[in-house]
């Protein structure tokens, strides 16, 4: 940990703070997640600091280890090559980015699915009022910024060479990018699997106008292509 740049360091040890700490609060009754993830913004439980305090909340050890294992990996990268300053601002701006496309794809369900409704039938004559239904919309993670940095190492770093279980052989970083964005643009349109999909992929669109207009302003501290 000591030879680990200082904004890595950091987010690995408050995000792991704050996912034992979840824990701990929920034996005593407290629900962290529904105070910090982020809501819907039409829903009473919605706060705009949600927008920020969502990408240190996890689901469960298996969501918090592969997001801060790619924090591990690729952020220690990116934060030597640009620096401490500007890898934090691209994580947290890229995380809110995040927030944002998500909040997004929810007003866009409410517009189509949801508006017309009062009450929100759960089946075996339970029903709930729509706003307790929009309550429990909460989506928590750091994987929007996360996705937003493998976007910036394979936009960095493009012909780097990756070993990606079960792959047998080794991919450039560039074709590793553009193939986990057309995973999750299948997986968002097609699936229904409680992921936020929309999420990642408004991470690294958040990443990739910003790498640009550092690009443009000749300030990304190295030549980005694919």
């Amino acid at each position: 940990m000591n030879n680990l740049p200082t904004v890595t360091k950091n987010l690995l040890i408050i995000n792991v703070l704050c996912f034992f700490g979840t824990i701990v609060a929920k034996r005593y009754g407290i629900d962290v997640e529904a105070l910090l993830g982020l809501h819907f913004f039409l829903a009473d439980t919605f706060n705009p600091a949600q927008l920020i305090t969502y990408m240190f909340m996890h689901a469960n050890f298996q969501h918090i280890f592969f997001n801060m294992f790619a924090v591990w990996m690729f952020g220690r990268v990116l934060e030597q090559v640009w620096g401490p300053r500007r890898f934090l601002f691209y994580y947290i701006l890229c995380g809110i980015g995040a927030a944002l496309i998500q909040e997004g794809v929810y007003y866009m369900e409410y517009v189509t699915d949801w508006s017309n409704y009062t009450i929100v039938d759960y089946g075996g004559g339970i029903v709930a009022p729509m706003q307790d239904f929009l309550n429990k919309l909460n989506t928590v993670g750091a994987s929007g910024a996360v996705y937003a940095i493998l976007l910036a190492f394979g936009m960095l770093f493009p012909n780097s060479q990756m070993f990606i279980f079960p792959i047998p052989f080794p991919v450039k970083a560039k074709y590793f990018v553009i193939g986990y964005a057309v995973l999750e643009m299948v997986l968002g349109i097609t699936g229904s699997d409680g992921v936020a999909h929309f999420a990642h992929l408004g991470g690294m669109l958040f990443g990739f106008i910003l790498i640009i207009y550092w690009r443009k302003k000749n300030g990304g501290g190295q030549q980005i292509y694919f």
